[in-house]
């Protein structure tokens, strides 16, 4: 995985030497020896991680974090402080400003490596959803939410230990903040996972009852858990097991004897980062979804529907069966605006897709095609159903006024439907075209009624030889 690294610090040898190792992993090493060139060069040249020293002059590390942190287009690069601080107290503070970890010199080869790739993995994924919504919200489909923290008091977390000593302090420390569950027994722990919609699982490393990087690989492995966030607990002479960890998809790790207030950071920017995750993921879904339907009615879409309508046809010409297609218009609808308002015009397209809805099959495919006209797209059915269909909808239409304006007004109102039925190698574009003119017709003949119009061949014939499936 090759990436771009800025590498941060006063001392020349401390950049060399970090530069040297990082090239030999074909990354591309970028350098700046003091925090207002690292600002600089963040913004201009976005690199996928940087490592950054502390104990700088002038803007130490934790200063240039938060500006990094702070500001929207440098926010989501990932930080590793890099210093000679060993602190419990110097990890906090790192980790408060914004770094997504800590690492004390001289640093491990192993762990540095394991970390860059962990994170680097992580940021490819979150680019990619960030860009997703950037471009729903530069094309009008969704606005772009806050990213402010967002509530976590009652985030679920999963903790897997055996060991009875650190399962009581972890429930002191997450009991007032989280909902939290206790289990030792691997097994359990998976049925919990599958099913329980964790926000965090935390594990340990050096159980004797499980084998917690097969569990960590399990997590990883299953769709239901693969984004799940992993929180190890490790003791020192587990550092191979930890490295392992971090290549498998081990999130972040707090070492034993466990520290309260870095457990707490680490939760919090693991759940954190969790719910960022998942609300850029929401936002993506929700784009996808506002894309193909109409926003007023919540029907598909005119676009979503002609695509649609090609693979229906594909299909039915593979199963020999015919595709019916009924337009509809309501009758006058300008007058309901010109008369009563807009706000009453879309009160009335709103119920009329309603009793659309209600009035057709779960596998018919129904859409607003545009203004007060609708397209409803019957599989498998034959022109004498489509017809029935369409009868009961026009005297349901004609038949029930529509209350608008809280119901202190009701309007009677017709519609008119143009109903056909596919032939063979039948296009949506000709399929479409041949309704509309039905529905034309319904309209010039008066209004208010149905009006069919057969294809050449109304009923498919299956070819002699094939069975019906």
């Amino acid at each position: 995985m090759s990436a771009r690294i800025l590498v941060v610090d006063d001392v020349i040898p401390n950049v060399k030497i970090l530069e040297a190792k990082l090239s030999v992993e074909y990354y591309d090493v970028i350098t700046a020896y003091n925090g207002a060139d690292a600002l600089k060069i963040a913004l201009e040249q976005q690199p996928d991680l940087i490592l950054l020293d502390v104990m700088m002059p002038q803007m130490d590390g934790f200063e240039v974090c938060q500006r990094l942190k702070a500001d929207n287009k440098t926010a989501h690069i990932p930080v590793v402080m890099v210093t000679a601080l060993s602190e419990a107290a110097d990890r906090i503070q790192g980790l408060e400003s914004g770094a997504d970890d800590f690492l004390t010199k001289p640093v491990d080869d192993m762990a540095l490596f394991a970390r860059v790739k962990s994170l680097l993995r992580l940021k490819m994924m979150m680019d990619e959803f960030r860009l997703r919504e950037e471009t729903s919200s530069e094309m009008g489909v969704i606005s772009m939410s806050d990213r402010k923290e967002e509530a976590i008091q009652r985030a679920r977390i999963l903790v897997i230990d055996d060991n009875e000593y650190s399962v009581r302090m972890m429930k002191e420390i997450y009991a007032e903040t989280y909902d939290i569950t206790l289990e030792p027994n691997m097994e359990e722990a998976q049925v919990l996972l599958r099913g329980g919609d964790y926000d965090l699982a935390v594990i340990s490393l050096d159980s004797s009852n499980y084998d917690p990087l097969r569990l960590c690989s399990k997590i990883r492995s299953l769709e239901e858990t693969r984004q799940l966030p992993i929180l190890t607990l490790v003791d020192e002479s587990d550092k191979d097991k930890l490295i392992k960890g971090m290549e498998i998809g081990v999130n972040d790790y707090v070492m034993r004897p466990i520290d309260a207030n870095e457990l707490i950071v680490r939760t919090r920017t693991q759940i954190l980062r969790k719910q960022y995750q998942d609300r850029l993921r929401h936002n993506f879904h929700r784009s996808m979804e506002l894309a193909v339907t109409d926003s007023l009615t919540g029907l598909y879409n005119r676009r979503y529907m002609s695509n649609h309508l090609d693979a229906i046809l594909q299909r039915a010409k593979l199963d020999y069966k015919p595709v019916c297609v009924m337009i509809l218009d309501i009758d006058f609808f300008k007058r309901v605006n010109d008369t009563h308002g807009h706000h009453v015009g879309d009160e009335v397209i709103k119920e009329f897709s309603l009793r659309i809805g209600a009035s057709v099959r779960g596998i018919d495919l129904a859409c607003r095609y545009g203004g007060e006209e609708f397209v409803v797209v019957m599989p498998d059915t034959n022109l004498s159903v489509a017809s029935t269909v369409s009868e009961r909808l026009r005297r349901q239409i004609s038949e029930v006024p529509f209350s608008v304006s809280k119901g202190t007004l009701e309007l009677n109102l017709t519609c008119s439907i143009g109903v056909t039925v596919s032939g063979e190698s039948e296009s949506s574009d000709s399929l479409l075209k041949r309704a509309d003119k039905a529905l034309y017709k319904a309209k010039r003949d008066g209004r208010n009624r149905v009006v069919v119009a057969p294809s050449n061949v109304e009923v498919f014939e299956r070819p002699h030889g094939i069975a019906a499936r």
